[in-house]
């Protein structure tokens, strides 16, 4: 197994002085395999901010960070297997980027009081911080996302989905059945027609799927997909002519990497987004400047202000944010993963923490909470424009539709706990 040490160089400091304390955020990353091109840039803008912060404002606190990365190449076993060789290192949160390793952390990082932050992928469920002590998936989950997208689709058809015929196109797997309960219930609120097309891993095929889609003529089509199958749905779509404004992806099917092969055909083509797009964010300046100009990058360079890098990015700022919330909590800069996680629970983003990090308006503000481990659950909609080549914020960060989603989540979670004995908490 292969770690490499993403860290602004100690060589100099080490061979002075006494090792120093770090801050050590692991990254469960896959560089390799069919899910690599959505798994570098996020590991590139996970390890780059970091970076960052240690060669521009010498650490969080004044105590240096590290990112230990491990491949995982999308496999579960791998993943878990990544977790035990770096649980050890004073990992103060783990972000695994995927659900299955997810569902499978779940209880050893519990065990272990190391928290873990899926953030808009994992367990559903487990913004019930009630239940789930260790899991956040803050700002947002599938099931918001599913929500939002659905009340695009509303929009679209001019208020009412009455009759309306909506696909959703999902990867075999725990990931792409996330959102199948929560559009079965807004189903039946919006009295829309629910089809459920299924992808085999890795989802280089899709002939059948599509020639369904071809029979059937969905008004619209939810995607949830992830590495190369979504750049064969983008390109099957095209092919059979399919409305591309009326064809929108989870937040991992709409990358550059998604729709750049198909060309002009993707034009129009939609993504649910809980972050903002583009490379007009200050903190990208920062990084070219004291990360890609400095040599230190984790990458070329080439990936910065993408979806994916942002989205590495975005979940590297909120574990630093987390951090800084530990510090002052506990009145120690050298934080443990206990205190970690006692800070997740109280992290509270605002416009003037992202503002001070380079990036203003970036997200939503948001707060956690003892019982909500996953935030308000605001999403917006994102267009791929093809001449341009760029993704734009079509809509502004708008709410998931509560009603349908809490209820959902607090069954599940009911569930969990009853089979695996756990008392809620926060009481």
């Amino acid at each position: 197994m292969k770690l490499k040490l993403a860290t602004l160089a100690l060589g100099a400091m080490m061979a002075t002085g006494p090792v120093m304390a770090e801050l050590v955020f692991p990254s469960l990353a896959y560089r390799t395999g069919p899910f690599a091109a959505g798994g570098i840039p996020f590991a590139d803008g996970y390890s780059d901010y970091f970076t960052l912060l240690n060669a521009r404002d010498g650490g969080i606190g004044g105590v240096m960070t590290a990112v230990p990365e491990c491949e995982t190449a999308y496999n579960t076993e791998k993943g878990v297997e990544c977790y035990e060789a770096l649980k050890g290192d004073g990992a103060l949160v783990f972000q695994p980027l995927s659900t299955g390793i997810t569902y499978q952390l779940i209880p050893k990082t519990t065990a272990d009081d190391i928290p873990m932050h899926t953030m808009g992928y994992g367990r559903t469920s487990a913004k019930n911080g009630k239940v789930f002590s260790h899991t956040f998936n803050y700002p947002v989950n599938y099931w918001d996302g599913a929500s939002v997208g659905v009340n695009h689709f509303k929009e679209q058809a001019g208020g009412s989905l009455e009759g309306k015929k909506i696909t959703l196109l999902h990867f075999n797997g725990s990931y792409g059945k996330e959102p199948i309960p929560t559009l079965e219930a807004l189903a039946a609120q919006e009295g829309f027609d629910l089809t459920i097309i299924p992808i085999d891993y890795p989802g280089q095929e899709q002939k059948s799927q599509w020639l369904q889609i071809r029979r059937e003529k969905p008004d619209y089509i939810l995607f949830w997909g992830w590495g190369v199958m979504n750049q064969v749905a983008v390109q099957e779509a095209v092919n059979i002519r399919y409305p591309m404004d009326q064809f929108m992806g989870i937040w991992w099917s709409g990358s550059e990497n998604d729709v750049m092969p198909a060309g002009a055909g993707a034009d129009g083509y939609k993504a649910i987004a809980f972050h903002n797009v583009g490379s007009d964010f200050a903190v990208f300046g920062d990084i070219q400047k004291y990360v890609v100009d400095a040599g230190t990058a984790a990458g070329d360079g080439s990936n910065v202000g993408t979806v994916l890098y942002n989205r590495g990015v975005y979940a590297a700022f909120l574990a630093a944010e987390a951090a800084k919330t530990a510090q002052a909590m506990s009145g120690t800069m050298d934080i443990n993963a206990s205190q970690m996680r006692d800070a997740m629970e109280a992290l509270e983003i605002t416009e003037a923490k992202m503002a001070a990090a380079g990036l203003a308006g970036f997200g939503p503000e948001f707060s956690v909470s003892c019982e909500n481990h996953g935030g308000p659950g605001m999403a917006a909609i994102a267009q791929w424009n093809a001449t341009d080549q760029k993704w734009s914020l079509i809509t502004e960060f708008g709410p998931s539709d509560s009603s349908i989603v809490n209820p959902l989540i607090e069954a599940d979670s009911a569930a969990y706990a009853a089979e695996n004995n756990i008392a809620e908490r926060c009481n």
